[in-house]
């Protein structure tokens, strides 16, 4: 087996170890990519070896909260772990989003271990052309 020197990958098993993995009161976050694609602000969140039934999402008013838990999986009797480097455990983010966000029409894709918001921008939001009122008839100045 090839082995590759890594001087830091023990301190983090160790780090690992002493906080334990993510628990639902003290979960471990996510990394995750925001970016604004047209009329939509896309949010995607890394989620890999996670089943899409272990992640929860919830708005509420403008705070979006994401949790997921990635469990172990089932392994037989006579199975000897040697390396366990993937964490386990729950993991959450919180979001504030902007009034200007549409909360009501969020669409999720699962794909890939990589979970995808997509927040549409509220029309208020969208920028719009004001047209200028006033008298349709042109009015002579008498003098």
């Amino acid at each position: 087996m090839l082995m590759r020197t890594d001087p830091f990958r023990e301190l983090d098993r160790l780090t690992q170890q002493l906080l334990g993995s993510g628990t639902w009161s003290r979960p471990s976050a996510m990394p995750m990519d925001a970016y604004r694609e047209g009329d939509e602000y896309v949010v995607a969140f890394d989620l890999p070896g996670v089943t899409p039934e272990a992640i929860d999402i919830d708005v509420e008013r403008n705070m979006l909260t994401v949790k997921a838990e990635r469990r172990p999986v089932a392994k037989a009797d006579e199975v000897q772990m040697e390396l366990s480097e993937r964490p386990l455990g729950a993991f959450s983010r919180q979001i504030v989003l902007a009034d200007t966000l549409d909360t009501e029409h969020i669409k999720a894709d699962y794909d890939a271990g990589v979970l995808t918001l997509r927040i549409p921008i509220a029309e208020r939001a969208k920028p719009r052309k004001i047209a200028i009122g006033g008298e349709s008839s042109p009015r002579q100045i008498r003098g």
